[in-house]
């Protein structure tokens, strides 16, 4: 038997006198949510808070506190009970002093005196300007300040449900910023809250779920995401407002109005194609494997004189079956036609070049034309929607900028959606820590380890009431199960969504876990993907594992055609869970080749032993040993190498600092380096095992 809501309202009416003002209203808060109740002025949200806590009688209904009911309950008892009210207009004492106006929020419990002054330093560390006013007349201080102190004042008795009323009712729009920036705080540290507020943007962004009320009923319910982009509400409860008279919504200027001006498309427009089933996506794929066909034989001499070479010409591609007939493309081809590689259009087409790690001086340079860019902004944007971002997020992002792709695309991608783009880049932990406290970051994307540091980061300096996280985007590495739980538990129960992508295809963004967390799903609409066996090179059946192989269908300046990613994943078949009608694979499991990815770099072990190789004193065998901390989720490399031949054991100090030194100038990673004598690694006469990889040992999908 599941457990009670923590508040549960049923069928609750209320009249004043011969007036009724609830009409069988039914509501549940659950312990850890933070619950709007939204609604325009006479919709009844206060008469059903004074219900609640017993400032008035319910006619009907009930009111049941962990299932047990309530109803008719005392404003004392039910301050007992763990409720705690901040009303409408605050309703400070003004002639009181601040200390005192808090002594009042704790006078129902009957606590000691030594209890109460250590509740109200708890609350002087929260709302610091009370400290710094604590001996004023209330009536003496700001309008935001005498909200705090009513929060304050109500935090005394150490609700397990505050119920706040109106909190930016007459505030400035600064001020409103600070006092949502304390609601999200306090949801953050644990405190269950019941949000009553006309302003319908800022209630929805700061909940989980929402209640819409309007003349006494609750005609609207369901999570606060979806809510605050349904069309459905915005017509409900804006009304006749239009950019010119936003004062005709029934709302007013409270809230959806102003997303409406400042934002008016965003919340309508969806990045998801509009396919409404399997067949339509095969013969938009035929078509643009058609196409790529065409386009690359004609605009590519390295793809014609392939495409040759297998007997397929561009009138070949009849079925979408016919893509076994063409030829595999590599990493290999793309570093042996650098810097231009695949290139299918002419130079004066291409706006923007991108580059992904390879080996030193040969790294995959590929080219964008501008609807390449447009593409991937779009498809990025789909990404943001698949895992619930909307315009009133803020997005940290903690990626690299520059010739890598993954920085751009993130934010490129958050802006079309309309989000706010908080481009730290790959900064240090403390620019991190501020940012997501004073910008209030709710999305934090980055790799799986960063996350990780930051979690712990946020745990160890005590601040993990203040961060406002709760989606982590992150890829470039793979994680198991326990990583992913961990950095979740470690940051308050943020969701996290794995993305998927490749330089040579656009960059990041060509897939995202879904809400359901079960799968990736990929963008069927831009790329083809084969899963084949990575040493006959033929198809496997879905459901098994093999390499991923992609085809794109519409990029210009670099298209692929079945290239061979070296990632191994599965096709899952069948629809998904979430509703998406997305193809979908398995969350990347590994290489078919030797790639290592390293602190979100891609490193080549024949990069390591070019490094290796030029360093006199040193021999030809060396191993990579790769490990995870368990509790800091820190990456760490370890470098064994055999000295030279001959070599003094008296030079190890110097080859050791020198090893670490052109690793860190050429890879820009810091690594471990172990020197053992000539002839301690074991050789074979097969190929010697270079990398020994002990990072992830649960499973990851």
């Amino acid at each position: 038997m599941s457990a009670p809501h923590l508040l549960a309202i049923e069928n609750l009416t209320a009249h004043y006198g011969a007036a009724q003002a609830l009409f069988g209203v039914d509501l549940t808060v659950d312990a850890g949510q933070t619950v709007a109740l939204v609604g325009a002025n006479g919709a009844g949200k206060t008469t059903l808070l004074k219900c609640i806590m017993g400032l008035m009688r319910a006619s009907n209904g009930r009111v049941l506190l962990d299932g047990q009911k309530v109803t008719g309950s005392s404003p004392a008892k039910m301050v007992r009970s763990g409720l705690a009210l901040t009303p409408e207009g605050r309703e400070v004492f003004p002639d009181l002093s601040v200390a005192e106006n808090l002594e009042l929020g704790a006078v129902a419990l009957k606590a000691g005196r030594r209890e109460v002054v250590r509740r109200m330093e708890a609350v002087y560390e929260r709302f610091g300007r009370l400290a710094e006013r604590r001996e004023q007349p209330a009536g003496t201080l700001s309008g935001g300040e005498q909200q705090m102190l009513a929060m304050g004042r109500a935090l005394m008795a150490k609700p397990r449900l505050l119920l706040l009323d109106e909190p930016s009712l007459g505030l400035a729009p600064l001020i409103t910023d600070e006092i949502f920036t304390i609601i999200h705080q306090l949801a953050r540290s644990g405190v269950t809250i019941l949000l009553v507020e006309q302003n319908a943007a800022r209630a929805l962004s700061a909940s989980h779920k929402a209640f819409l009320m309007a003349g006494g009923r609750i005609v609207q319910q369901g999570n606060s995401d979806d809510l605050l982009v349904d069309p459905r509400l915005r017509a409900a409860f804006l009304g006749a407002a239009s950019h010119e008279k936003p004062e005709a919504s029934r709302l007013g200027a409270a809230g959806l109005t102003n997303i409406r001006l400042e934002k008016p498309d965003m919340h309508q427009k969806s990045f998801m194609p509009a396919f409404t089933d399997e067949q339509a996506l095969a013969e938009h794929q035929l078509k643009g494997l058609q196409w790529t066909v065409r386009h690359a034989f004609e605009g590519s001499a390295f793809y014609r004189e392939r495409l040759e070479a297998a007997d397929v010409s561009p009138e070949s591609i009849q079925r979408l079956e016919d893509i076994t007939r063409l030829p595999f493309t590599t990493a290999d081809d793309l570093r042996e036609f650098y810097p231009f590689p695949l290139r299918s259009v002419p130079f004066e087409q291409i706006v923007r070049i991108h580059a992904s790690s390879g080996t030193t001086g040969k790294r995959k340079i590929i080219g964008y034309t501008q609807k390449d860019l447009d593409d991937w902004i779009h498809f990025f944007a789909r990404c943001y929607e698949m895992a619930g971002v909307t315009p009133l997020d803020r997005v940290q992002i903690a990626v690299g900028y520059g010739i890598w792709t993954a920085g751009m695309g993130f934010q490129l991608g958050c802006e079309k959606i309309g989000a706010m783009a908080v481009p730290v880049g790959p900064g240090n932990v403390d620019m991190h820590l501020q940012f997501m406290q004073d910008v209030r970051s709710t999305v934090f994307c980055s790799t799986a380890s960063m996350a990780l540091l930051m979690a712990e980061e946020i745990q160890r300096r005590g601040i993990a009431d203040k961060i406002s996280i709760n989606k982590i985007i992150y890829g470039s590495e793979r994680s198991s199960r326990s990583m992913r739980r961990k950095i979740s538990e470690l940051f308050g129960g943020a969701e996290l969504f794995d993305i998927t992508g490749l330089t040579e295809l656009y960059g990041p963004g060509t897939g995202i876990e879904c809400p359901d967390h079960d799968c990736i799903h990929y963008w069927g609409d831009y790329y083809i993907l084969e899963i084949i066996d990575p040493v006959t090179l033929q198809p496997v059946p879905n459901g098994e594992w093999g390499e991923m192989v992609v085809t794109t269908l519409c990029k210009e300046a670099a298209p692929l055609i079945r290239y061979r990613t070296r990632d191994i994943t599965r096709m899952i078949p069948g629809p998904c869970t979430c509703g998406s009608l997305l193809p979908r694979h398995s969350r990347i499991k590994g290489r078919s080749d030797d790639t290592i990815k390293f602190r979100g770099v891609n490193i080549y072990p024949s990069t390591i032993d070019t490094i290796l190789s030029a360093i006199p004193g040193l021999g030809s065998e060396y191993q990579i040993h790769l490990t995870r901390d368990e509790d800091s989720g820190k990456d760490f490399m370890k470098l064994k190498i055999e000295r030279g031949e001959g070599v003094d054991a008296g030079r190890t100090a110097e080859l050791v600092h020198e090893i670490g030194y052109q690793v860190k100038k050429q890879l820009l990673v810091s690594i471990q380096a172990e020197l053992v004598d000539y002839g301690a690694l074991p050789r074979t006469e097969r190929k010697s095992q270079r990398v020994f990889d002990s990072r992830i040992t649960d499973e990851i999908v």
